[in-house]
């Protein structure tokens, strides 16, 4: 299997496979969405039915919910689990101070609110996506139908004001339709290229009329495991504010009988 992943495949695999050992018998899960998380997804399957591991899982989406299922994983809403021992998810860029841009693949809503009603948030990346300013990757807002346009412009007005470089923003579509998310609203995708103040935005951009919520996530991560091709994996810990870093192994082999059982 390994000489069919490409080495970003094989980055995500061992960051998802490393992250994976962080759960533990009894826990409640938040599982996040994207092919990082769906690594994630797969181990904790395999775990489930080699080792009889008992979790409980609440998935940011929909197609994170009907991976987790049929690969044995007891999945519950959030409001059956209540809170959360732990979120894994991916992101789509992160800084040293572990302030993400998530979103990439719709679900940050869902995302966010999963990931807040957890004790611990560990992000699953490969090293691309370590960056020293956030804002290379366009930068998602969900917004309700109604009204879309003028709350875009809205966004666009105040991002005069923010110290980001760019100001452009456009309608994320799906085809020749806007692209829905699974609460219904669509994404506005804001072109940064760098983003100063990512706290301050993330507070501007949520009061604008209409928006639901956006793509940046400050003060919510708490580890990064960052996986690389050859299978090693860095974890950094800034828990107690001082980044604690090791390091790991994973056998990519271990690619050839993740799926044995599907």
């Amino acid at each position: 299997m390994t000489d069919q992943l490409t080495p970003v495949d094989c980055a995500k695999f061992a960051a998802a496979h490393c992250a994976a050992d962080f759960v533990q018998d009894g826990m409640r899960v938040g599982l996040g969405t994207g092919s990082t998380a769906a690594w994630l997804v797969r181990r904790l399957g395999q775990r489930v039915r080699q080792d009889g591991l008992r979790i409980i899982a609440v998935p940011t989406s929909t197609r994170t919910s009907q991976l987790a299922r049929e690969v044995g994983i007891n999945v519950v809403s959030l409001d059956e689990a209540r809170w959360l021992d732990l979120t894994i998810d991916g992101a789509d860029e992160f800084d040293a101070e572990l302030t993400l841009i998530k979103g990439g693949g719709g679900a940050l809503l869902q995302e966010k609110i999963v990931a807040t009603a957890s004790d611990q948030m560990v992000v699953i990346t490969d090293a691309a996506k370590e960056v020293a300013a956030l804002g290379a990757f366009p930068l998602p807002v969900e917004v309700i139908p109604f009204g879309w346009q003028a709350s875009k412009a809205l966004v666009e007005e105040i991002l005069a004001s923010m110290d980001v470089m760019g100001r452009q923003s456009s309608l994320r579509m799906n085809g020749d339709q806007p692209y829905v998310t699974d609460e219904g609203n669509y994404i506005l995708d804001l072109a940064l290229g760098r983003i100063g103040n990512p706290r301050q935005l993330a507070m501007v951009l949520n009061q604008v009329p209409g928006v639901v919520e956006n793509g940046l996530f400050v003060d919510i991560a708490d580890q990064v495991v960052i996986g690389h091709a050859d299978g090693t994996c860095e974890t950094r810990d800034l828990s107690s504010g001082v980044a604690e870093v090791t390091m790991s192994q994973v056998d990519l082999a271990d690619t050839r009988n993740i799926f044995s059982d599907l």
